[in-house]
């Protein structure tokens, strides 16, 4: 299928026919990913799946980790 691109603003944008977009289950306020594949620009769906701490965890590193950080004393009623 060959489309137009067409100038939005001060970016480029292309239409979406109802059909192909239904087909990998796009509608309107979908996010999508855009990448580059051997010169190709490739449109898919963003597939959001839930943040799991184990997963968070797994991605922590030693150069990640930061100790304390002094925020001075206390100027309310907190406890510590």
């Amino acid at each position: 299928m060959r489309k137009k691109i067409n100038k939005w603003g001060n970016s480029l944008g292309l239409r979406i026919p109802k059909l192909v977009a239904a087909e990998v289950g796009l509608e309107e306020g979908s996010l999508v990913n855009l990448t580059i594949v051997n010169g190709s620009i490739v449109i898919s769906p963003a597939r959001e799946t839930p943040l799991e701490l184990e997963a968070m965890l797994n991605q922590v590193t030693e150069e990640s980790l930061h100790g304390e950080v002094n925020t001075g004393p206390a100027t309310g009623r907190e406890a510590w």
